[in-house]
């Protein structure tokens, strides 16, 4: 039942002494304060994280040969591995059942590249349709490699967004035109983009990958070789599933090649989801050392409110030796007390509260560093922990409260 007297005993009390409540408050808002901001820079460095692995399928495996380290069976170290177009086609046969999407790359050497008799500067690599997916690329026109492409070594080019803003620009679609590599004319069929702002990615044309092992003298070699392997019901199943391709894909690698089991940099394979594995892990570190700081910065505050009521009580011994004097009931008492703790915990959570999340919602948004962006914190979390504050804020007035009630009579009476 609402209790008006009560209410304005409160007021008086927050009246007489301003500067003190002032600082109390303020010492439980910014306990707020720091936890939401706090946890919206964690969150903000977890969206970082996710906008760095975006560039690329999450599940993406990426195989790239190098030398040997160890001398096995009678084969010194230092020898060169290559890849070839019998390990792709072993390889997707036999782990067909555990991944997605593959592709391979060839990249040619001291190609050149003419259109119009302007010489461009970019890069050739050879690929199949698949890519596409596994490098998590867009088309805006046209069309991408595709089997046929591959199947009849078409003579057929994708460009990149930025090579049609360099080179293109005074043309209505790049679609349709013609570029010289090597002496031989490709036509452009499509333009592709890139997620992000990795435009050293977009400096790359693609061409059918039989069409660049045979215009170029590739033989069967391949550069690189990826999968995309499919997500499962839980980042750490995505993770153990990873990890078990990559071991069975290396094992095979490695005996076919004739590499050493315990030579760990022969091959060098690039995993995107064990990369965010480590740096979720971290985060999450992150995270609860911010929720640690969070909560003791806030019991900070809920203690000063605790002593802050001790002096209440103590101002008003002789007020409550009176009230028990005249019949108060204990529970009248505790409830004065402990209504008085509750407002003050209560305005200065929601104010240091209110007062984050509008600063998160106004600057968040314009926030880009490397592995921060956009900081937030999901508004229930906040509002649960203002309550919990509350809780926090009533406990702290209790004990004071029940102190205040234990005082006899006569004692509180003589209180000067």
């Amino acid at each position: 039942m609402f209790d008006i007297e009560r209410w304005q005993e409160i007021f008086d009390t927050i009246r007489k002494n301003k500067l003190r409540t002032f600082l109390t408050g303020l010492s439980v808002a910014s306990g707020i304060f720091i936890l939401v901001i706090l946890l919206g820079f964690g969150q903000g460095m977890q969206n970082g994280i996710a906008e760095e692995f975006k560039e690329d399928a999450a599940t993406s495996i990426w195989v790239w040969p190098r030398r040997t380290t160890i001398e096995y069976k009678g084969l010194n170290p230092g020898r060169r591995v290559q890849l070839r177009n019998e390990n792709f086609d072993m390889a997707t046969t036999a782990f067909e059942d555990s991944y997605e999407k593959a592709s391979m790359l060839y990249m040619p050497r001291d190609i050149q590249v003419v259109y119009k008799n302007d010489l461009l500067v970019y890069r050739i690599q050879g690929t199949n349709g698949n890519l596409q997916v596994i490098e998590n690329e867009y088309l805006s026109e046209g069309r991408y490699i595709n089997e046929t492409d591959v199947r009849e070594h078409n003579k057929v080019a994708v460009i990149s967004e930025k090579i049609k803003r360099e080179v293109f620009s005074e043309v209505e679609s790049p679609v349709g035109e013609y570029i010289t590599i090597s002496g031989a004319g490709f036509k452009i069929v499509g333009v592709f983009g890139e997620h992000g702002d990795n435009e050293g990615e977009e400096e790359r044309i693609f061409i059918p990958i039989s069409t660049a092992q045979i215009a170029f003298n590739g033989g069967d070699k391949l550069n690189n070789i990826n999968f995309m392997l499919p997500e499962m019901e839980s980042f750490d199943a995505t993770v153990a599933k990873n990890q078990e391709f990559t071991d069975a894909l290396l094992t095979y690698l490695k005996g076919y090649h004739n590499i050493a089991p315990e030579d760990e940099r022969a091959i060098h394979i690039w995993n995107p989801i064990q990369e965010a594995k480590r740096y979720y892990s971290l985060i999450g570190g992150i995270k609860f050392f911010f929720w640690v700081v969070g909560f003791f910065t806030i019991i900070a505050g809920v203690v000063s409110v605790s002593n802050i009521m001790l002096i209440v009580v103590k101002e008003r011994t002789r007020e409550i030796g009176i009230r028990k004097a005249l019949g108060a009931k204990p529970w009248s008492i505790i409830g004065m007390i402990m209504h008085e703790a509750i407002f003050v915990t209560a305005i200065a959570g929601f104010s240091g509260l209110i007062f984050s999340m509008g600063l998160l919602e106004l600057l968040g948004p314009h926030v880009k560093v490397d592995y921060v962006l956009n900081p937030s914190v999901n508004f229930n979390v906040a509002l649960t922990t203002v309550i919990l504050l509350i809780v926090a804020g009533s406990l702290a007035g209790f004990f004071p409260a029940w102190k205040a009630v234990r005082v006899q009579v006569i004692e509180a009476l003589r209180d000067e």
